[in-house]
């Protein structure tokens, strides 16, 4: 390109850029929120902790006599009810014990028989100076001796009844099963090493866990302080078997048992290996659904929190050192609030800094904003019921 042409095209460009306009800024279109008035509201209180299963009724299966295990008659696993056979040992040598018992009592018994008769001869040859009085007194302890020789047969024959009777082996109780410890053809001892099975009880089913010294006077210090409603026993104790205390179990899956259950017991001192309080829930358990053994996150609800300040959660915006909301002032401008937050529920959190009651902030729409900026309300954030039943299936804190 000459000179000349590079020269005109300069100039060109130069009277374009003098002619043009610059457009003017319009002012930015107000953003749609919902918003939420911050009031004193009844907060349900609820307690995490985790807990284990355990049969409210365990019984150990043992053998009380000496024999071989003939049968195993019961499924493994399964639910047995009262009375039904588990094992059967080999019966005959206790068999041929009590014939033999029963033989002795005849034996016995005929010998005492004789002794009465005896007595009864002498007793009128006596009276009439035909026999002696020692004859007669010999007679009369030979009856009482057989007497007492027929009654310890008689024991005997029991005893061996009732050994007889261990070699069949049934449930005590209506419950779930254990596997067997030995197998058909096996020796089987009393002792130390008879345990043969488990049979326990799966409904209801207890769920016990640990509550810290230092949760309990936290809890006893915000009941000072007005900040916590706990419910009491009649003798004021706080964690103890009131109704008013309901427990919940969460399964390992997140799910939540179908069946809440009720604190029935907890302990009158402190573990000093951990210094934690053993607490205990009863749960109705009708499928056995919850094992012995297993482990679940417990819910414990019966307390509440008076004129708390809470807010929906999804108001307030993380930032790198905390918290903060978007207050709307008169003019319906935000303004950036820091806060301090403790407990959550449900879809709301507790404020315990930087908000009072009326306050006014915004809950849908806090991505948009930015200090400053001016918002059109479309209406209240719609609100949700706070009850035990509305966090049933939503973590919150202790």
């Amino acid at each position: 390109m000459s000179y000349r042409s590079y020269l005109s095209l300069s100039l060109c460009l130069l009277l374009l850029s003098c002619g043009s306009k610059e457009k003017p800024q319009t002012a930015s279109k107000p953003v749609d929120v919902t918003d939420y008035v911050v009031v004193p509201k009844t907060i349900p209180a609820v307690f995490d902790f985790i807990g284990f299963a355990e049969s409210i009724h365990p019984v150990e299966i043992r053998a009380r006599v000496e024999g071989y295990l003939d049968k195993i008659a019961y499924e493994e696993g399964q639910l047995v009810h009262t009375g039904d056979l588990m094992f059967q040992l080999d019966p005959r040598q206790y068999e041929a014990q009590v014939q033999q018992a029963i033989a002795e009592v005849a034996k016995e018994k005929a010998i005492y028989d004789n002794a009465v008769l005896t007595v009864d001869r002498l007793t009128p040859l006596y009276e009439k100076k035909a026999a002696s009085k020692k004859d007669l007194d010999n007679a009369i302890a030979s009856k009482e001796a057989s007497a007492a020789s027929v009654l310890a047969a008689k024991a005997q024959l029991m005893n061996n009844e009732i050994n007889l009777g261990y070699t069949t082996i049934t449930s005590p109780i209506t419950g779930y099963s254990d596997r067997s410890r030995f197998h058909e053809g096996a020796l089987i001892n009393p002792g130390s090493n008879s345990l043969m099975t488990t049979v326990s009880v799966m409904d209801p089913i207890w769920v016990y866990f640990s509550v810290s010294d230092s949760d309990i006077l936290q809890g006893r210090q915000q009941e000072l302080n007005q900040s916590l409603d706990m419910p009491v026993s009649e003798n004021g104790v706080t964690v103890a078997r009131v109704n008013n205390w309901v427990v919940e179990a969460i399964m390992s899956d997140g799910s939540v048992y179908e069946h809440k259950g009720k604190v029935d017991y907890s302990a009158p001192t402190y573990d000093q290996t951990t210094a934690t309080m053993m607490v205990r829930g009863v749960f109705p358990n009708p499928n056995a659904v919850l094992r012995p053994g297993q482990f679940v996150r417990i819910k414990m609800y019966g307390a509440n929190r008076p004129n708390a300040l809470v807010v929906p959660q999804r108001a307030l915006v993380q930032k790198s050192n905390g918290m903060f909301v978007y207050l709307i002032d008169k003019d319906n401008k935000v303004i950036s609030q820091d806060v301090s937050t403790g407990d959550w529920y449900g879809d709301y959190q507790i404020m315990t800094n930087g908000l009072k009651t009326g306050d006014r902030i915004v809950v849908d729409g806090v991505g948009k904003l930015r200090a400053g900026m001016t918002v059109n309300i479309v209406g209240p954030w719609k609100e949700t019921p706070i009850t035990p039943d509305s966090l049933s299936t939503k973590p919150s804190g202790q």
